[in-house]
């Protein structure tokens, strides 16, 4: 077991090492901008991907806004968290549009959309995003693998670039902490 317990931390290791730096602070500038603009952010996910906007939503608009009340507040919005919404979208629409419906009624100029998908082809992410792209909406995509659809059509990306969802994944929640404690500084 050491062997492939060794294995995992040294690609995570190595993912880490070959990210992008300047997508990173590309993401962190946007975010930021939203702030200071008040702009709402909207994120989403599928599975672990829908896991991890949660935890962004927790981090943002709790722990590096409420720590620092003398600033503008972060204005994160899950679209995987409504459950019900998302069933009766599923239901009566199809699941592509669970997402890019729900940004049909919130979307303002300038809002951020950010997308996660370890494949980068998750196709209600994609969709959500492309609607954000012709609506004045900046667009974020947190990707694995190549990146996938949403790297090339994402106006801003961090791609993990390794062919692994689980370290994929990882990477993405390392993001949302990693920013946080920036933001926090």
């Amino acid at each position: 077991m050491k062997d492939k317990i060794n294995n995992y931390f040294e690609r995570l290791k190595n993912t880490l090492d070959n990210l992008d730096r300047g997508e990173i602070e590309t993401f962190i500038q946007v975010l930021n901008t939203a702030r200071e603009n008040g702009n709402n952010i909207f994120i989403m996910g599928n599975g672990g991907s829908a896991a991890t906007a949660s935890h962004f939503v927790c981090d943002f608009n709790k722990g590096a806004s409420y720590m620092h009340d003398d600033k503008k507040r972060f204005k994160f919005i899950c679209l995987n968290d409504n459950v019900a919404s998302m069933m009766a979208y599923s239901n009566d629409v199809s699941y592509e549009d669970v997402f890019v419906e729900q940004l049909k009624n919130f979307l303002n100029k300038e809002d951020v959309v950010i997308g996660i998908s370890g494949s980068g082809n998750s196709k209600n992410v994609v969709k959500a995003i492309e609607y954000a792209n012709q609506n004045n909406g900046i667009s974020v995509g947190l990707t694995g693998y190549n990146g996938g659809i949403l790297k090339q059509i994402c106006k801003h990306s961090v791609n993990a670039n390794v062919d692994d969802m689980q370290i994929s994944e990882d990477i993405h929640m390392i993001l949302c902490h990693l920013i946080m404690q920036i933001i926090n500084k």
